[in-house]
């Protein structure tokens, strides 16, 4: 549970103060399409645990990451990659459970019994 508490914090931290050095092509990207405002805080820290660790995501927050958008998620989640704390992890895993997490999200909302 510490390392969890632990890892939102830094996620927060990383989040809000651009704690980190971002290439030019994501922080411009993000920047370009205010990719930061498009997604509550609440659903960024969803978004961010089922990707980089485990959980699930609600509805609610399937439906700001797919106002979100492939582009600022992708660029997003490439720049946390580029976070020293995050360097043991495998980029290509990340990428892959990201672009998964945005498809169950779009399943998710398209599917008939969402809509009821």
């Amino acid at each position: 549970m510490a390392s969890l508490n632990l890892f939102f914090i830094l996620l927060v931290l990383f989040l809000t103060c651009g704690v980190v050095m971002a290439t030019k092509e994501n922080d411009q990207i993000i920047k370009q399409n205010n990719c930061e405002t498009k997604i509550g805080l609440r659903c960024i820290l969803e978004a961010f645990t089922i990707i980089f660790k485990i959980g699930s995501i609600s509805n609610k927050c399937c439906s700001e990451l797919i106002v979100l958008g492939k582009v600022c998620h992708s660029a997003l989640v490439k720049r946390t990659l580029e976070n020293p704390l995050f360097k043991e992890l495998n980029p290509a895993t990340i990428i892959a459970k990201s672009i998964q997490t945005c498809n169950n999200c779009l399943a998710l909302i398209d599917s008939p019994s969402s809509s009821a």
